[in-house]
């Protein structure tokens, strides 16, 4: 059985640049962080910037949690063209003249669009259809039919309109967005929708991510930044969020007493008081040490992840 390392680790709040694949910042992080050992919470595409969250030794097993979270995105909505990929990163499939349209029109369906919603996927994206990705049976030709998704869009605002010209002569309406939603939420699945429903088709030409759960723009570092911070040779080093302060931060925190926390870190299921949030949450104990994200399963605390060692 392979020993899990004992290094602690923590996250790094990455400003994602454009051009880069989540997988290729993670890859750059093992390179600065010098470990395999590296994960990141929800992808971002190519085209988009903005937060990424990267785990970093033990603080991958935060992850998968992290990702369920809210977020929230900044972007740009091309009215009067349609992609294949529903953003500027594919081949327009259709154009039609979105000049004229009417605000309250443009609000009324971005409302259509508001809360709890059933949403398409993308086809061009990393979701499996019988064991293969979207995007590449898009590539080979198919006609990809994705079911719809429930997903919670709490906030989709515009702030401005602005008509312009498509390279290709199109008179186009620019929308400058923002948004709030679920984890799973395509935004560019959004801006496909709503140019549909105004019937002109649209697309997202750009993309930022100003949050990921507790975690903020302001947070974040570029990779030009963190690689100056490992290369300083005062050694400073990464700018990494330890365990236990990442944990606090993201989910309730749950103070256990030194006999609690003997029992969950020996497996027992021990009793467990019910908090208003719902989701995991974070166990420390006495010593303000952080033990483990448990869930409340009738009333017993199971354990998810266990970060004491």
């Amino acid at each position: 059985m392979k020993r899990e390392s004992n290094k602690p680790g923590g996250l790094v709040i990455v400003d994602k640049p454009a051009g880069f694949t989540s997988h290729d910042v993670v890859a750059k992080m093992r390179g600065m962080a010098r470990t395999r050992r590296v994960g990141h919470a929800g992808t971002l595409d190519p085209m988009a910037t903005g937060v990424l969250v990267l785990g970093l030794e033990r603080a991958t097993k935060l992850l998968g949690h992290l990702a369920l979270t809210e977020k929230e995105y900044v972007g740009t909505v091309r009215l009067g063209q349609t992609t294949i990929t529903d953003d500027a990163e594919g081949e327009i499939t259709a154009s039609k003249a979105a000049h004229g349209l009417a605000r309250e029109d443009i609000d009324a369906r971005v409302a259509q669009l508001s809360g709890a919603i059933m949403q398409v996927p993308s086809k061009v994206s990393a979701i499996k259809i019988n064991g293969k990705r979207s995007y590449s049976r898009v590539r080979e030709g198919e006609d990809v039919q994705i079911p719809a998704r429930p997903v919670t869009v709490s906030s989709f605002v515009v702030h401005s309109a602005h008509e312009t010209e498509a390279e290709d002569g199109t008179p186009v309406t620019d929308l400058l967005v923002s948004v709030e939603c679920s984890s799973g939420t395509y935004i560019r699945a959004l801006a496909r929708d709503l140019g549909a429903g105004l019937g002109v088709g649209g697309h997202l030409t750009a993309l930022r991510r100003t949050r990921v759960g507790p975690y903020k723009l302001d947070q974040a570092h570029t990779l030009e930044q963190l690689q100056a911070a490992v290369d300083a040779p005062e050694g400073g080093g990464l700018p990494i969020m330890p365990v236990g302060e990442a944990a606090d931060a993201a989910f309730t925190r749950w103070d256990v007493t030194e006999a609690q926390a003997r029992l969950l870190l020996n497996g027992a299921r021990i009793a467990m008081p019910r908090f208003e949030a719902d989701g995991p949450v974070a166990a420390f104990g006495p010593d303000g040490r952080f033990l483990a994200l448990v869930e409340n399963q009738g009333g017993k605390a199971k354990s998810l992840a266990v970060f004491a060692i």
